[in-house]
């Protein structure tokens, strides 16, 4: 038996938060006039907003986090009190965000503070013990934030932290923060040429470059293809509709913050569409439909609008217009566990071809605010879950998270550096065929309400795009390359050669581009692996009078010489077996 005593764990949750007080009390420390207004734990760390006139620097940050140490050190307990409201506004009197905080709080709720030497915050908890146990942590940077995240509100300072239990869990965390900076797709798309943003003239508009669109057009081409195989038909839809429309299908009622101010056409008011579906169903309306019909799977490439407030756009992560691959299958109650099986399938093929394996399911159940039956929810949830089970998918149950109007299913991929993502959506829709009232004609003859299955395997074009740049650091599959071969001509009498054998491939829809720049031939190769191109061909005398290239590979290197039609062979079954390699 082991002689050393087991450190007790600490919930991580508990040490963020308790470091977010630590940091709040050091920069009071040493910025007085600063006002700390909230110090959440979060995913991955801590930050607190502070609304303070001077703008904190690198050099504030180190001086914070020495002072951090110094409270660490002295071993503090965290101390609970609870407050009655009269005590509390005195405390926090010169405070108003803390004012504003308890005025919120209900009647009936205790009012509690914690104290750690001097310094005290209006706070729930928990906490560790003491501030010693807040040993391993790293302010990381400032951001500005507005208060309650509303832009209307007063622009506050961010700070972001990170706390482990381990400094080599830090470690790990801090390399994996610099990896990820590398994969950055702002960055990287920057340096590829591959997309830029309209910062000045419409900022979460999203400018596709030529090779950006030579990547969209492969994809769009790839789900355009698959959708076909798997029983879908492409349907397309206009970007805005009247006012009656978005009020049937409530819009207007439940998301009009998310849309943008009508325009008025021949003394209508037309809105902007921000969801695809409500036009998917009056397609559907327009015939009467038989259970004979269903089910019907309708997929669109639809571009969508959703006001998002500025402090939140991030690339193309998160903008304000952006294409869903989105789906709609409507089918009778007997089929929808076989249309989630196949959803699913689906799917987990879609993203094993982009070169996502591990991947986890978060099931959503019905919300206190649900719509619909009782009955229809608890059959959809079972086919939801008899479906994952079936694929064999690890899941997690998500109690009351579904959307008011239905159950879903979230697929969350994990990248090449772990990251997890939240793409596939698959959501039960009850709402939406009673407000268009949407039926079939049963089997026997009378009318029944179909299920509405809102699908979206990649989410938006955009978002996925984001997410595989960093996925392979800009590094893409040979399918999926902007360039997929770059001639390398040693010298302008090689220059024509190069030009036959491009347009050789080029007619075999190889994307294919000739340096022909007046640069040295190590130059020319730096520059190809720099633009991460998956294929470079070196042309000179020999090669010219053989009729052949010498083939270096991103991956491999030098790769020999090869007869054109030799490197075309292999690279169009490269192309066409879509391998991620």
């Amino acid at each position: 038996m082991s002689s050393k005593r087991e450190k007790p764990q600490i919930d991580l949750d508990m040490l963020r938060h308790s470091a977010a007080h630590i940091m709040a009390d050091a920069v009071l420390r040493l910025f007085p006039d600063a006002k700390p207004t909230i110090g959440p734990s979060v995913e991955d760390g801590f930050y607190y907003d502070f609304e303070f006139k001077h703008a904190f620097t690198e050099e504030d940050i180190k001086e914070i986090e020495k002072v951090m140490n110094k409270i660490v050190g002295e071993a503090r307990p965290f101390v609970r009190e609870e407050l009655s409201r009269e005590d509390a506004k005195k405390l926090f009197a010169d405070n108003r965000y803390k004012i504003e905080l308890i005025d919120e709080l209900p009647e009936e709720e205790t009012i509690t503070a914690y104290r750690h030497g001097d310094f005290v915050d209006l706070c729930r908890g928990p906490h560790v013990e003491h501030t010693g146990q807040v040993r391993v942590f790293k302010l990381l940077k400032v951001a500005g934030a507005y208060w309650r995240g509303d832009e209307k509100n007063a622009q506050l300072q961010r700070i972001y932290g990170t706390a482990f239990a381990s400094k080599e869990e830090l470690e790990k965390y801090l390399k994996l923060l610099e990896e990820a900076a590398k994969r950055d797709h702002r960055k990287l798309g920057k340096e590829l040429d591959l997309f830029s943003s309209l910062d000045d003239y419409g900022p979460g508009l999203i400018l596709w470059h030529p090779k950006g669109a030579r990547i969209r057009d492969a994809i769009e081409a790839f789900w355009k293809s698959e959708h076909y195989k798997h029983g879908y038909e492409i349907l397309y839809t206009p970007h805005m509709g009247r006012a009656a429309l978005w009020e049937t299908s409530g819009h207007l009622d439940f998301y009009k913050e998310g849309m943008y101010s009508p325009m008025s056409v021949d003394e209508f008011d037309y809105y902007i569409k921000p969801m695809n579906c409500p036009f998917h169903i009056m397609i559907y309306k327009k015939h009467v439909r038989s259970y004979r019909d269903l089910p019907m799977r309708w997929a669109e490439l639809g571009t969508v609008y959703r006001y998002e407030k500025s402090g939140v756009l991030h690339g193309l992560l998160r903008v304000r217009g952006f294409t869903q691959d989105d789906a709609h299958i409507v089918c009778t109650p007997e089929q929808i566990e076989s249309e989630i099986s196949e959803v699913l399938k689906f799917s987990l093929f879609m993203w094993d071809i982009f070169g996502f394996k591990d991947i986890k399911a978060y099931l959503a159940t019905r919300p206190a605010d649900a719509v619909g039956d009782p009955e229809r929810w608890d059959q959809a949830l079972a086919a939801l879950k008899s479906a994952v089970e079936k694929e064999n998918i690890a899941y997690e149950m998500d109690e009351g998270g579904g959307a008011f109007y239905g159950p879903k299913i979230d697929l969350k991929i994990k990248d090449a550096i772990g990251r997890e993502w939240q793409m596939t959506t698959i959501q039960f829709d009850f709402n939406l065929p009673e407000r268009f009232d949407m039926n079939y004609i049963g089997v026997d003859g009378a009318k029944h309400r179909p299920y509405v299955v809102h699908r979206a395997l990649l989410g938006s074009i955009e978002r996925f795009f984001g997410v595989l740049i960093e996925h392979y650091a800009g590094a893409f599959p040979t399918w999926l390359a902007p360039v997929q071969v770059r001639l390398l001509p040693v010298g302008d009498d090689f220059v024509k050669y190069s030009q036959s054998v491009a347009d050789d491939l080029r007619a075999a829809e190889v994307r294919v581009e000739v340096d022909s720049r007046n640069e040295k031939l190590g130059y020319k190769i730096r520059d190809a692996q720099m633009n991460k191109v998956p294929y470079m061909l070196v042309v000179g005398a020999k090669e010219s009078d053989s009729s052949t290239v010498a083939v270096r590979s991103r991956g491999e290197g030098d790769l020999g010489t090869m007869s054109v039609e030799e490197f075309k062979m292999k690279i169009l079954n490269e192309i066409t077996n879509r391998r991620n390699g």
